[in-house]
């Protein structure tokens, strides 16, 4: 038993343990990618998604629109460079639980009401992916490769960063 341990678990925590800055860096460039791009499109076609969150129902959707399509550029743009990664995550996680209830919600409803899986629904939207993305870099923060982690070590604080 003991050599199935160390075989399966305890050799590929050594050798993940050399790579720990991997994972952050990684869904922090595809996810910032992705939403710094979907960010610009949106502030650039401000008076399109002004209608369609009137058509959701979002309330101050004239003041609501351009603010959630900043933070999801601004967003991307600090999460590709890992600066105030726990902040920005946060704030993109928040931006997904609004979308899964104000543009996904009714799919979800359709899906239960004809028998099917609503937990299979639910966790197959993507905006549930990207919110487990950001919970995660929210948490487990932006890794070694990150300009979170370079400020913290200019202050001699770099034993706070996880």
């Amino acid at each position: 038993m003991d050599f199935l341990v160390n075989l399966l678990i305890a050799l590929p925590a050594r050798i993940a343990a050399h790579f720990s800055w991997a994972g952050p860096l990684y869904a922090r460039l595809v996810v910032g990618y992705v939403f710094m791009w979907t960010g610009w499109q949106k502030l650039n076609n401000l008076p399109v998604m002004i209608k369609n969150f009137t058509e959701w129902g979002i309330p101050f959707p004239t003041l609501l629109t351009p603010f959630a399509s900043g933070v999801e550029f601004l967003g991307g743009i600090a999460l590709i460079l890992g600066l105030f990664t726990r902040v920005f995550a946060a704030q993109l996680a928040f931006v997904m639980i609004v979308a899964l209830k104000v543009a996904k919600f009714d799919d979800w409803m359709k899906a239960f009401s004809a028998g099917e899986s609503s937990i299979d629904t639910l966790l197959g939207f993507e905006e549930f992916t990207y919110m487990a993305v950001f919970f995660w870099l929210a948490v487990a923060g932006p890794g070694k490769v990150s300009l979170d982690y370079l400020l913290l070590r200019s202050t001699g604080r770099a034993d706070e960063a996880k």
